[in-house]
């Protein structure tokens, strides 16, 4: 193994034509730590926040873009004992994903179930920790429950749908087009909705209202996910696509118990990382292996060719996730 390394790089801040590739030094494990030779890497919303300047990593991260990888471990840091040289590992990372080497917390490594490759492994984790931190462990999604999830063709979207219906919620999906909408309902929604047809709000005041809703859009989403709520329901915001920023009727928050709550994931400390990583690996991870649920793969892009990755996710036609090839 030679000292340096391929890897794409963020140039300047702007639009995916400033994705690079580079040479760099091959990050060393720290105590802790795995050093995984990357075979896919996942492309996600957040590394075109990080490319465009709007989402710098935390300290002590790669400058990489790059939050989720599929590989086999190189080497193991100080007080690694879970794995070892050679295992087949699918991981959370910080960042660096966009690499042929990348170091990241043993804690927040899982196995490749064996029933997926690995281009299909690089697709879980930085959507499975997502999902199941936000839509169980802090919105509470319980069986029976009326579940909406905007973008449904997403990555985040198609996940959601899958371990919701598995769990036993009734699930409701917004998405863009018919054959997104069938996408999501082939997956487990047993009620789509094209935004650019229909009102969501109607849709579930119809059925009583929605017990949970999990946005990414944000902006004038919000005050219309307040009405779309039941009483007592809960809302989970992971982005803002279209804007944080709205004004909103906290009397209807107070007069119908309604919970607002969200999260980010990169920002965690490595602690709760490793405590939705433990989660997965105990409910969701017997699922992926018995083909119950799996990840929905939209196209694999070489890693040389990350601004056409950006490119195609920014379009927004993508369905399912995107991945960069690192090895031939």
């Amino acid at each position: 193994m030679t000292d340096m390394m391929t890897a794409i790089e963020i140039a300047e801040p702007g639009g995916p034509d400033v994705l690079r590739p580079t040479q760099r030094p091959i990050p060393v494990p720290g105590h802790g730590q795995i050093l995984i030779r990357v075979a896919y890497a996942g492309v996600n919303r957040p590394d075109a926040l990080q490319r465009a300047g709007s989402y710098p990593p935390p300290p002590g991260a790669s400058d990489l873009p790059g939050l989720e990888a599929s590989g086999t471990v190189a080497a193991v840091g100080p007080g690694v004992t879970a794995w070892k040289e050679g295992d087949a590992v699918c991981a959370l990372l910080p960042g660096g994903g966009y690499a042929e080497y990348v170091v990241t917390s043993a804690d927040h490594a899982l196995p490749v179930p064996k029933v997926l490759d690995m281009a299909a492994a690089a697709c879980l984790p930085e959507t499975f920790f997502t999902v199941w931190t936000n839509v169980f462990m802090r919105g509470g999604l319980a069986a029976g429950e009326r579940f909406l999830v905007h973008g449904g063709s997403s990555g985040i979207g198609t996940t959601a749908i899958q371990l919701a219906a598995h769990f036993g919620a009734r699930v409701f999906a917004t998405a863009g087009s018919a054959e997104k909408c069938a996408a999501c309902a082939k997956l487990g929604a047993e009620r789509t909705i094209n935004y650019r047809d229909e009102d969501f709000v109607e849709v579930l005041k119809a059925e009583g209202g929605a017990h949970l809703i999990l946005d990414m859009v944000g902006g004038d989403y919000i005050p219309r996910n307040v009405r779309a709520l039941a009483d007592d329901g809960r809302l989970v915001q992971i982005a803002f696509l279209s804007g944080p920023k709205v004004e909103l009727n906290f009397a209807q928050i107070m007069a119908r118990r309604l919970t607002v709550t969200g999260s980010t994931l990169r920002p965690q400390s490595d602690a709760s990382k490793a405590k939705i990583a433990d989660g997965l690996r105990a409910h969701v991870w017997p699922l992926l292996e018995a083909g119950r649920v799996a990840p929905v793969m939209d196209s694999t892009f070489p890693l040389a060719d990350a601004a056409k990755a950006h490119a195609r996710m920014e379009s927004s036609e993508h369905i399912g996730k995107i991945v960069l090839q690192v090895v031939d």
